[in-house]
């Protein structure tokens, strides 16, 4: 099958996070189509090609936000015009899953590198962070380095950006705003509200490829009447975090410099960065010819745990989430040109030690 053949069949298979059943289907008959010895769990789909003493996870996933309103076209459908393919998930991220799995095909059929065990592993639930990769990952065994296909324009991204999710809580004394004058209450929107202030002037160390981190706060809620002094206000802190921020050191900082309760909502995305010497992003730069970047979203990377990665991958992220989104033939054959090089690339930089 072609390349547009293939991206046509995998985005006209719907597969929103957690129904990801027939796609799945759709990927396994394919590989063992091809010869692969394919194995399942749930709904995530993987096959080794090769062997090695290094094993090289190639992982992308399956699964596709809901569709947003604006659409022009049908968003389960895929739509070409001209050498555009338009449907839900053509860009984040089938285009790279077509890539990989073809790029898996050609191995299969020319033969693999040695010195290297390729596991392929096209996983569900990315969106929703549920059952994809990370509980897959001790089925996979032990591995060296990992790609991970995201839309980043065939740049290498060699650092992401991590989430940590506060909960601040102000708490105040009530009473009738009548008597509010006479003192002995306590305002809690107010002490948020000097809360929220010191969030927004909160300063973080800046990352060479990341740039800054800065907390914004997302949510207030907080009083009960019109009438009534608010004895409770409570607010979201989103900081996207950059490597070298240890998640509880951050929020326990923030803790000492606020006077609301502050309480860790979620901290399990964490930033990832692999170094520019390691094998793998040497591979990545020569196959790409570009240079290094890093990514302000996040991905099934966060749960990679100290493994050297690379996110990279045909398509643009700013399209991601978006109606109308779209991959071109240009960029899909381009991914697949460039994941064949990049592999072949990282077993020549194994064996060169």
């Amino acid at each position: 099958m072609n390349p547009a053949g293939l991206l046509t069949a995998l985005v006209a298979t719907p597969s929103v996070s957690g129904d990801e059943a027939r796609i799945a289907d759709l990927v396994a008959g394919h590989a063992e189509s091809w010869g692969a010895r394919v194995h399942r769990q749930g709904h995530n789909v993987w096959f080794s090609v090769g062997s090695g003493p290094k094993r090289l996870l190639v992982n992308s996933h399956l699964d596709t936000v809901k569709p947003c309103a604006g659409w022009t076209t049908e968003p389960h459908e895929a739509v070409w015009k001209d050498d555009t393919l338009y449907g839900l998930g053509a860009n984040d991220a089938k285009g790279c899953v077509t890539a990989m799995l073809l790029t898996a095909k050609a191995l299969l059929e020319e033969g693999a590198p040695s010195g290297v065990e390729y596991v392929f592993a096209l996983t569900a639930e990315e969106e929703t962070g549920g059952k994809g990769l990370g509980p897959l990952l001790s089925t996979l065994g032990p591995l060296d380095a990992a790609i991970v296909g995201e839309p980043t324009s065939l740049k290498p991204c060699t650092a992401q950006r991590g989430m940590l999710l506060l909960r601040c809580v102000a708490h105040g004394k009530s009473g009738h705003v009548a008597h509010a004058h006479a003192g002995g209450l306590d305002n809690a929107i107010l002490k948020a509200a000097r809360d929220i202030q010191a969030v927004s002037a909160l300063r973080f160390p800046a990352h060479p490829l990341l740039g800054e981190a800065r907390a914004q706060v997302t949510q207030v809620s907080g009083g009960l009447a019109r009438n009534q002094v608010p004895d409770r206000c409570e607010f979201f802190v989103d900081l996207r975090t950059t490597p070298g921020m240890d998640h509880a050191k951050v929020a326990e900082d923030i803790g000492k410099a606020l006077e609301s309760e502050v309480l860790v909502h979620s901290a399990r995305y964490l930033p990832k960065g692999t170094d520019a010497s390691h094998p793998l992003v040497r591979a990545a730069v020569v196959a790409s010819g570009q240079d290094t970047v890093g990514s302000s979203t996040t991905s099934d990377w966060a749960f990679l745990g100290d493994l050297p990665a690379v996110k990279v991958g045909p398509g643009d992220t700013l399209r991601s989430h978006q109606a109308n989104e779209y991959l071109t033939r240009a960029e899909l054959e381009a991914g697949l040109a460039f994941y064949r090089r990049l592999l072949h690339g990282y077993a020549g930089e194994v064996s060169r030690g």
